[in-house]
């Protein structure tokens, strides 16, 4: 367990960093630059709005699991993570996965049916197996915790 401790606190040093720099991007990078997209193709100018809002909810949603991923982290140094207190956070963990997947597939779907070249809608199938892996493992990763739970839960009614 003094591991896990050791690596607990530069985890949040990093998690803090990523947030706000994802918070920066979220406010003022992406906005700004798709802003500077629509002015300089005018021909796109329409897009604007909508990917300003895809953007900023695909940000929001690793943001809901940098959260979820800190109060996993107090569980884990508090000696809590074996709980059913922690199944809630993996399981937004999770919801904040496949909502982000489910906008990414409409995306690859609207983008699919109007590209007139394969590379867009290549770069967006890869992102697409690539975030549905990520939340497939997190699924696993839940049941195995779930399973951790119960054991330990059997253990100390044992004890």
């Amino acid at each position: 367990m003094i591991a896990e401790h050791r690596a607990v606190t530069p985890l949040r040093v990093f998690l803090v960093l990523l947030f706000g720099i994802l918070l920066v991007f979220q406010t003022l990078s992406l906005p700004g630059g798709i802003a500077h997209m629509a002015q300089e193709s005018p021909r796109d100018a329409h897009l604007r709005w909508p990917l300003t809002a895809l953007a900023v909810f695909w940000v929001l949603c690793v943001q809901v699991v940098i959260v979820a991923t800190w109060k996993l982290l107090t569980m884990v140094k508090n000696d809590r993570i074996f709980t059913k207190a922690s199944l809630v956070w993996v399981d937004v963990i999770v919801w904040a996965i496949v909502a982000a997947w489910v906008v990414l597939l409409g995306v690859f779907v609207w983008v699919g049916l109007q590209a007139d070249d394969p590379g867009m809608p290549m770069v967006l199938l890869l992102m697409l197996i690539g975030v549905a892996v990520i939340g497939l493992l997190m699924v696993v990763m839940r049941a195995l915790l779930r399973q951790a739970t119960t054991l330990r839960t059997d253990m100390e009614s044992v004890i």
